[in-house]
């Protein structure tokens, strides 16, 4: 019994573990988006200032090219964590349903436990009730 109680432990160490990931994961993404946003607005102001918006121009804003450049740096990654987010997801539900399934074990075992016991302490009372008809014949 306390192995099972250790295995539904650490399943369920290993079911937050995975939830945080994706947490994280999640929260990374966002990030990289709001900063891309941020970005964009921040070449269009620039590109607004010089007033030249062609990147391929030979006047084109040195920090405007730059920050396209870490947009684009930012985009890239958020579409690597996008990946990443649905292997992290498959492996939470993966985790989930081997927990599942060690607390349905449990549970069985614990039902198999209680009729033992009750049927223990049916039997019990069939004989202290046969034995007391022994004794009153």
């Amino acid at each position: 019994m306390k192995s099972r109680n250790s295995l539904i432990r650490l399943k369920r160490f290993q079911v937050e573990e995975k939830r945080k990931r994706v947490a994280q994961i999640e929260m990374m993404i966002a990030d990289f988006d709001r900063m891309a946003v941020d970005l964009d607005r921040e070449i269009a102001s620039e590109e607004q200032k010089s007033g030249i918006s062609d990147p391929n121009h030979f006047a084109y804003s040195t920090y405007a090219r730059s920050a396209r450049q870490r947009r684009d740096n930012l985009r890239t990654s958020a579409e690597n964590l996008v990946i990443q987010l649905d292997e992290a997801k498959a492996s939470l539900g993966e985790a989930f349903e081997e927990l599942k399934k060690a607390e349905i074990l449990e549970d069985r075992e614990r039902g198999a436990d209680k009729l033992s016991d009750a049927i223990k302490e049916t039997v019990a009372i069939s004989e202290r009730t046969a034995r007391m008809a022994r004794i009153n014949l």
